[in-house]
């Protein structure tokens, strides 16, 4: 099935949420693994009660609580790297194909856009600091609508952007609750299962399940 564009989710599709701890793991120590766990698990736990309670607070302001929460279920991380890894956070490392990958689909002449939780700043300097700025056509943040994933406001950004229907569009997250909203939506949807998580939510399956984005491209 030949799609008109290609949508990315951004945190753990296209960049690794757990570099910014790694960046400091000398100075995190032993436990800065399940810190950033924590952190990570946290932060997405605050976009879905915040959405259900309809109490909006955006993606930087929750990015930073969830740190806040981590330190305090692991203690042992000195909380002067609170600063560092916030500032870590905007200039996430991409994985490592990730650059191939959106060339090789650029090539096609599809559009090629992230669709995602980060406020518009952020995904900015994330996207800068990985050099995908030329390869990425759009940018999409729910940050204006008020709601987090799984929303299906939040996906309709881009067929309204687009004027596409929405299996126009292919929809890529390594988040198996983001695939199951992007499907319930209608989109064309690739689970980048990169931990080789157990499938969940069956009645809202992807349409293709892939370990890294390697391959997207003959799928």
């Amino acid at each position: 099935m030949t799609c008109a564009a290609y949508v990315f989710d951004a945190y753990g599709t296209l960049f690794d949420v757990h570099a910014a701890v790694r960046r400091h793991a000398g100075r995190a120590g032993p436990d800065g693994q399940a810190l950033s766990d924590i952190w990570r698990a946290k932060q997405l736990e605050y976009t879905w009660v915040r959405s259900l309670m309809g109490a909006y607070a955006d993606f930087e302001v929750l990015t930073a609580e969830a740190l806040d929460y981590a330190f305090d279920r692991i203690p042992s991380v000195d909380r002067s790297l609170r600063a560092d890894l916030l500032a870590a956070y905007r200039t996430l490392d991409c994985f490592p194909e990730v650059p191939a990958a959106l060339r090789a689909l650029k090539q096609r002449g599809v559009k090629i856009a992230i669709l995602s939780n980060g406020t518009p700043s952020m995904l900015s300097a994330v996207v800068g600091h990985s050099g995908l700025d030329t390869l990425i056509d759009d940018i999409f943040s729910v940050d204006g609508l008020g709601i987090y994933k799984t929303a299906p406001a939040a996906y309709e950004l881009v067929t309204k952007a687009y004027g596409l229907w929405p299996s126009e569009v292919s929809f890529q997250s390594s988040n198996r609750w983001d695939v199951a909203g992007a499907v319930r939506f209608g989109f064309r949807a690739a689970w980048i299962n990169r931990q080789q998580a157990p499938n969940e939510y069956h009645d809202l399956s992807p349409h293709i399940t892939l370990p890294s984005l390697d391959g997207l491209i003959n799928h």
